[in-house]
């Protein structure tokens, strides 16, 4: 959690102005916003505040057959505005003793999205915070994510092309998180995941949920944290250990994430056997062995939509992703530049095949 951010929450919380005698009344981002030598930019596009009483028309009162799913902070319904516009609500539903690390991650995300604009990431419509009721107001994305795809619960089989053109979004939207262009400083995710892939109508990918993210000390690669925070199966090995965040260890996740498009497995299966709950441990030791691997490939994937050269390739990058030592694994924009590669050798191979077919 950034300093800045929680030191300004503390003191007013301390002070005995308004604030003091009701430490819910809500602040805009901007009253927030982390402090640095150089403020960052902010997205033009400012986020709505929405009442109770918006979320509660939106929802029609919380309804269960608007309910999307549930996730670590709370249950997220699907949610018609008072403009038409369709968007999901994720609303805030801990117990007690979570409430104060719930708020943490409501005002980390706000604060980062609201200065973030990128079309793989996740667009932020508003917020609302009224009295002790917290609630995030997404753009709606409407084939859900992309775990359930890879699981059998999405309603389209996900081919090899379109796992590729998903890897490539999300690769790009991790990209764009590190540079450091999006606001001044690289943005470490630190939660990515299969889970917190969502895809668009046309499949587009987009990164949610940033209430872990961390903003790196400016001028620094590393960042040293009190708590390892994320998801077991896609933590970082050497996070775990040290307790040192660095943009690699969203790579990590990241090749975690190949590993399931690749295999259509998930990161951990507590229903598998002891030796096979954990995908990367499962199958690191193949994935640069030819014979091996394709007994490790989905056999959901139809085998016409992928070239045997373009899986070696993807596996490659995933094997180099999933590394123990962060200095060996690669940047987010070599994945991208190397998956780009990957999509255009299947395309070719199999434009190959199929005029190969003509022919006979």
């Amino acid at each position: 959690m950034p300093f800045g951010l929680v030191s300004a929450w503390n003191k007013r919380r301390r002070s005995k102005s308004e604030d003091h005698s009701n430490p819910w009344v809500y602040k805009t981002a901007e009253s927030w916003q982390i402090e640095y030598r150089n403020p960052p930019a902010k997205r033009h596009n400012a986020s709505s505040v929405f009442t109770l009483k918006e979320m509660e028309e939106a929802t029609c009162s919380f309804s269960d057959e608007n309910l999307l799913g549930k996730g670590g902070f709370g249950r997220v319904y699907k949610g018609i505005l008072r403009s038409g516009e369709v968007v999901a609500i994720k609303k805030m539903d801990l117990p007690a003793f979570k409430e104060a690390e719930g708020e943490r991650e409501f005002r980390v995300e706000v604060d980062i999205l609201s200065r973030l604009d990128h079309p793989n990431l996740v667009k932020l419509i508003g917020y609302c915070a009224d009295g002790k009721h917290r609630f995030l107001v997404y753009e709606y994305m409407h084939k859900g994510n992309l775990q359930d795809h890879l699981n059998g619960i999405g309603e389209v089989k996900m081919d090899w092309p379109l796992r590729l053109k998903v890897a490539l979004g999300a690769a790009t939207g991790l990209a764009y998180l590190h540079s450091s262009s999006a606001v001044g400083i690289p943005i470490v995710h630190r939660d990515f995941k299969s889970t917190n892939i969502l895809l668009d109508s046309n499949y587009e990918a987009k990164i949610s949920d940033f209430g872990l993210a961390k903003l790196m000390p400016e001028g620094q690669e590393t960042c040293v944290t009190a708590q390892v925070l994320g998801t077991f199966g896609y933590f970082d090995p050497e996070y775990t250990l040290t307790g040192k965040l660095t943009l690699q260890s969203d790579v990590y996740a990241f090749g975690v994430v190949l590993l399931e498009l690749l295999t259509g497995r998930r990161a951990v299966d507590l229903d598998q056997g002891p030796n096979d709950q954990n995908l990367v441990l499962q199958v690191r030791h193949i994935l640069n062995d030819k014979k091996k691997l394709r007994k490790v490939i989905d056999p959901e994937m139809s085998r016409g939509s992928y070239t045997l050269e373009s899986v070696i390739m993807f596996a490659n990058l995933a094997s180099r992703c999933v590394r123990i030592e962060s200095r060996e694994r690669p940047s987010m924009m070599d994945c991208v530049r190397e998956l780009q590669l990957i999509l255009y050798t299947n395309s070719k191979g199999l434009g190959m095949a199929m005029h190969t077919l003509r022919m006979i």
